[in-house]
């Protein structure tokens, strides 16, 4: 008893210090230091469950937010250190599982014709390779489960089976009772999921590389900028629709080519034959993005409910390309020059995610 009160008396302490630096109206910079407090909060509370699996002998830990929509996992490695898997990365792991799962008890291939998967088109597109090699759907819809859950019964309606839904900002739909992101299903899945490995002698971590290996690796990364001048946002989205004065999108950034560019505050799509997008467009929030002759797909888009502007890379590597340091090394450098040369940060007075 007394270490726990020990503990809460060192976290009211700690959270009363830091309280002060965002609640105070007076000092500089207010908004910025809003978000670090979160960070910091976020990161001393996952020091916490390292802290008390490794006391437990745990390897595997699961954390849902406060209402519980949100779905963490952490797998402690050989080396002693723990991996968060990103949303991306778990999302393909539950993929793999459930579509496993189903297949096990389908053994009709005709069956495929009617079973889906969904995600938004900020998050990976390894559901996609996925759904290609395996032969049942894939459909990407606009960011939030609004959209995915909308698109989910719009399909169910129709005789058809959505087995998981997912986007990269940690939410998960597994399953047909609830057609909205769920992190205490989520959380049982991925339990019984890491349950079963165990007995195979395979990790979460291991069986994530195996899924890669098999499907094409997809390495994503995913940050921000913060603008709390709205002028200078909708200027930077209007150089790129009018790139160097040219009346026309960018064709490089920096060494890297486009092959496609998709504006969906425009509704124009160069992929498109009648050069339309698919997704539904609004002229209210800004989101362009730019698929690369190399492979990735690069999406910058502002926030809806902060001042932030966005952005999602993406590097899909065919299957046999496994050098993970390399393709590492490549959407570093993609997403290098796009912030050198898309967001311009010194130029437009841009404040980066803070570290």
């Amino acid at each position: 008893m007394a270490e726990c009160d020990d503990l809460d008396r060192a976290v009211v302490q700690w959270l009363e210090w830091d309280k002060i630096m965002f609640l105070c109206p007076g000092l500089p910079k207010y908004q910025e230091r809003f978000y670090l407090f979160r960070l910091k909060i976020s990161h001393f509370f996952q020091t916490l469950s390292f802290a008390l699996a490794d006391k437990e002998g745990a390897t595997v830990i699961l954390a849902n937010d406060p209402d519980a929509d949100r779905l963490a996992v952490s797998e402690k490695q050989e080396r002693g250190d723990w991996k968060v898997f990103s949303g991306n990365e778990l999302g393909a792991l539950l993929g793999w599982w459930i579509f496993t799962c189903w297949k096990k008890q389908n053994k009709e291939s005709s069956s495929l014709k009617k079973i889906y998967m969904l995600s938004s088109t900020v998050s990976s597109k390894i559901l996609q390779a996925i759904a290609l090699k395996e032969g049942f759907h894939f459909e990407e819809t606009l960011t939030g489960f609004k959209w995915m859950g909308n698109k989910a019964k719009e399909l169910i309606d129709k005789g058809n089976t959505v087995l998981f839904a997912f986007e990269e900002a940690i939410g998960y739909m597994s399953t047909e009772f609830v057609l909205d992101k769920d992190g205490v299903s989520a959380a049982a899945i991925v339990a019984e999921m890491a349950s079963y490995l165990a007995t195979k002698n395979t990790t979460l971590t291991q069986q994530l590389k195996a899924i890669y290996e098999e499907y094409g690796y997809h390495l994503s990364e995913a940050s921000y900028f913060i603008c709390h001048k709205p002028e200078i946002i909708n200027q930077l989205f209007q150089n790129l629709r009018n790139y160097n004065e040219t009346n026309q999108y960018p064709k490089i950034c920096g060494s890297f080519e486009i092959s496609d560019i998709r504006d969906l505050t425009t509704g124009y799509d160069s992929s498109q034959s009648d050069k339309k997008a698919v997704l539904p467009t609004s002229k209210s929030s800004q989101m362009i993005t730019f698929a690369f002759k190399n492979g990735c797909v690069a999406t910058m888009r502002t926030s809806g409910t902060e001042p932030k502007i966005k952005y999602y890379a993406e590097l899909r590597a065919p299957p046999g390309n496994s050098d993970f340091e390399k393709l590492k090394e490549e959407l570093n450098d993609l997403v290098n020059a796009l912030v050198e040369y898309f967001f311009q940060p010194d130029k437009n007075g841009l404040t980066s995610q803070p570290a």
